[in-house]
């Protein structure tokens, strides 16, 4: 399997009753971190990180999946890297933009900020 899909989802934005199948997805690593200092006015002080990877031809199965599971109304987003694209995820809205596009990641952050998401983590890296 040549992995190129690589992200990181937190548990704690997945919808309470949510089945998130994703065909080869793989979980690479999962901490707990207290991010008490940093989480957002409607989010855990405690998270659950998902480090996941698969297959580049799972992205858009991953990304929709991902859209139908994340809470809505508290400020989460899910992201992940394909080999050329960065694809971050919102409750229902999905951006695909190239790396290093700074006016895909920039619609990418407008909504993030429209959906609530705490500016300190709309930073993430291209």
């Amino acid at each position: 399997m040549s992995v190129m899909v690589q992200g990181r989802v937190i548990a704690e934005s997945l919808r309470v009753g949510c089945d998130l199948q994703v065909r080869d997805l793989r979980i690479t690593r999962i901490d707990r971190q207290d991010v008490s200092a940093s989480a957002g006015s409607q989010q855990p002080d405690v998270w659950t990180l998902l480090d996941v990877e698969g297959p580049d031809d799972t992205a858009d199965e991953l990304a929709s999946a991902l859209a139908a599971a994340l809470v809505e109304g508290r400020g989460w987003y899910a992201d992940f890297r394909t080999a050329g694209d960065h694809v971050v995820i919102f409750p229902g809205r999905i951006f695909r933009y190239a790396i290093g596009d700074h006016a895909g990641r920039a619609e990418a952050v407008r909504h993030g900020r429209l959906a609530g998401v705490p500016p300190h983590q709309l930073d993430w890296g291209d």
